[in-house]
């Protein structure tokens, strides 16, 4: 999808200094996919405090 948008250059600049990325549009890409995964993250938050698990569930023997 072609989209023009008016970007911040000091934005821009600064996030390639945190990036390995070359191209602007590379970086719009990598960033769109981080902002997406923390947002699944904090979503996963919200489930704290609501997920019930069985007496004899034993989370350590995953871990192996």
């Amino acid at each position: 999808m072609r989209t023009n948008i008016d970007l911040d250059d000091q934005l821009m600049d600064e996030a390639f200094k945190y990036s390995d990325v070359k191209t602007k549009k590379d970086l719009i890409h990598q960033a769109l996919k981080e902002f997406i995964e923390n947002k699944k993250r904090k979503n996963l938050g919200d489930l704290r405090g609501k997920l019930v698990f069985e007496k004899d569930y034993d989370y350590k023997s995953m871990r192996k």
